[in-house]
């Protein structure tokens, strides 16, 4: 959770992905088109598919300005600045116009991590041409698991979402590291798996980054597979999978 008087800036994380990363957060609390059962965030609060400026653009620089001028040293030795933070940043209609603004502000690669689901907009795909890595989740390729584990607003369509990441990875000359978050008795099953590969095979990303919940999770009973489980997926997704 985010605390403290900058709403907007948290971190430096030393994250497993990338390096010590700087997060700005372009969302409030909790406001999401998924509930997904597993986040570390909680339960959404805010479940939309509306994209709006939920956090102004301006006061989003100017907390990044102050944080730079403020914290020379680290900031020297940030690996990334990332757009992520407790919703999804890609409902912030002014999405594009930050990541360009942002790297105007730092010599950085800028990534953003998201839940594809508004991907499906072509607006939002030529607003992330910007960024020089995307990290986008894909849970699912059937759509009554999709359901299960992400809870994702009313209408969506996982076989959209899965379009359109294959369509962005025509349009993005940048990198893309596809997330899988696994659960036990959700996900897992053979039919799921081979599901996924399938749209694995059709996003072509540079990475399948395969993940299973480590901290406390938004709902009970949430259960992480085991690693021998997690590497029989990896072989079977492919040779660009890895665990995180």
């Amino acid at each position: 959770m985010i605390r403290g008087k900058n709403l907007y800036i948290y971190g430096p994380i030393n994250s497993r992905r990338l390096g010590l990363s700087l997060g700005i957060n372009l969302t409030p609390y909790k406001t999401c088109s998924f509930d997904c059962v597993y986040c570390q965030a909680g339960r959404t609060t805010m479940r939309t598919g509306e994209r709006k400026e939920y956090s102004s653009a301006g006061q989003v620089l100017s907390a990044l300005r102050e944080w730079l001028d403020e914290h020379k040293d680290t900031a020297a030795k940030l690996s990334y600045v990332t757009i992520a933070g407790t919703g999804e940043p890609c409902l912030n209609n002014k999405l594009g116009e930050m990541i360009l603004d942002i790297k105007k502000m730092v010599d950085l690669p800028v990534a953003v991590i998201t839940n594809s689901s508004m991907l499906v907009s072509p607006s939002v795909r030529k607003e992330l041409l910007s960024a020089d890595l995307v990290v986008p989740s894909l849970d699912a390729a059937r759509q009554e698991t999709f359901e299960k584990i992400d809870r994702p607003v009313p209408g969506t369509r996982i076989t959209d979402i899965i379009n359109a990441l294959e369509e962005f990875r025509k349009e993005y000359p940048g990198k893309i590291w596809l997330e899988i978050m696994l659960v036990r008795g959700l996900n897992d099953s053979p039919e799921d798996i081979a599901g996924l590969k399938q749209a694995v095979e059709r996003i072509k990303p540079d990475k399948i980054q395969v993940n299973s919940p480590v901290r406390k999770p938004a709902e009970e009973g949430v259960v992480p597979l085991d690693k021998q489980r997690i590497e029989e997926i990896m072989r079977v997704l492919g040779p660009s999978a890895e665990a995180v």
